[in-house]
């Protein structure tokens, strides 16, 4: 006797007719080199000074500055920075974002599925797409770590989400949270941070926000961020009860010789100190995790230029990392960004196996071993 062939349906298949698919959330920061050298190092800043959201300069002469200049020296000097500040467990941006991954997963459990990527190397944001999508995630929020709105910066990041989903034949649902710049949790744990480190240390002369420069001529040709910067520190000073002389911004990693957003952060503690303020706090809003440029850069290398131009300390603030009030805030944020996004109808397990026969029905004698 004859029997009828049966078409096995792949996993894949299966998976898009199972019951409670599961919302997603992908977190993601800048990222760092794998390790403290200058092999680790090279490879982390081609991809990264590739980009041509972080340089928008003509690409046959920025190919020429990359691989003949900054690739072969870069890396050598920044072997011995990044070593100064490395923990045991690697980079500090990395093991703050770990944690800031399990904070925030803890804090979602009941809502949604986190997972955390880096814009550039490990974890990869097509790895961490494909984690959420194996997890039966069909609905994924994008959180960019970045406060402040840079083509820079988060529109990296909604670029390198997009060309994993023009690949996928059944991407999920998309939204991004596109700043928080002017979040009131955001702004209260900011704030919370500042007023605990004056209770530690006591309050200096002067607080200095510093954040992240970028050239002039992205603003001009429309970036939000500076705006937001100044918006961010605005905030943050009315919400300390701060004389509008008592606190005062400026832009710091300047990279090349074209101008970028001023006043620079060097020669800005420099005048500072030269005003007469001996005890300068610093904080980075910008930054959601300390990093080498908040570590090393504003803790170490402004302090030595602020005592070297004759003040007395500049006392580094640390920046939110995964501190409670700035997790609660980050979960806060999320689930308003997910409302109304909510499960689909859980279908009964005949009713799966229904649609599921129906579909081998109508495909009889399909050959899915190569999907």
């Amino acid at each position: 006797m004859n029997e009828t062939p049966t078409t096995t349906l792949p996993d894949r298949l299966i998976q898009a007719h199972q019951p409670g698919r599961r919302m997603g959330v992908l977190m993601v920061n800048l990222g760092t080199p794998e390790r403290p050298t200058p092999g680790a190092i090279r490879r982390y800043l081609r991809q990264f000074l590739s980009d041509r959201r972080v340089v928008e300069v003509p690409r046959p002469i920025w190919w020429l500055i990359l691989n003949l200049i900054i690739l072969p020296l870069r890396p050598i000097r920044l072997a011995k920075t990044y070593g100064s500040v490395w923990h045991p467990q690697g980079s500090p941006l990395m093991v703050i974002s770990q944690q800031q991954h399990r904070a925030l997963q803890a804090a979602l459990a009941d809502t949604a599925l986190v997972e955390l990527a880096m814009t550039y190397g490990q974890p990869s944001i097509p790895a961490a797409l494909a984690r959420l999508k194996a997890q039966g995630a069909d609905r994924v929020l994008v959180l960019p770590l970045y406060p402040q709105y840079s083509a820079t910066t988060t529109a990296a990041v909604t670029d390198a989400v997009f060309r994993v989903l023009m690949q996928d034949r059944d991407p999920p649902a998309l939204r991004i949270i596109r700043q928080y710049h002017d979040d009131p949790a955001y702004i209260d744990a900011l704030a919370q941070s500042v007023k605990r480190h004056w209770a530690q240390h006591g309050r200096g002369d002067h607080l200095l926000c510093s954040f992240h420069g970028i050239p002039q001529r992205n603003v001009l040709l429309g970036d939000p961020y500076h705006c937001q910067a100044h918006k961010t520190a605005r905030l943050l000073r009315e919400r300390l009860g701060l004389a509008p002389d008592a606190m005062s911004l400026s832009f710091q990693s300047r990279l090349g010789r074209m101008p970028w957003l001023q006043p620079y952060t060097e020669a800005h503690v420099t005048a500072l100190a030269h005003a007469g303020v001996k005890q300068l706090d610093v904080i980075c809003p910008g930054f959601a995790a300390d990093c080498l440029e908040t570590l090393e850069e504003v803790a170490i290398g402004y302090h030595e230029t602020f005592t070297h131009a004759g003040g007395g300390a500049l006392r580094y603030i640390p920046a939110l990392n995964a501190e409670a009030e700035h997790m609660a805030g980050l979960a806060s944020l999320v689930r308003r960004h997910l409302q109304g996004w909510g499960e689909s109808r859980s279908e009964s397990p005949a009713e799966i196996d229904a649609r599921l026969a129906e579909v081998t029905r109508v495909l009889p004698g399909a050959n899915f071993s190569g999907l």
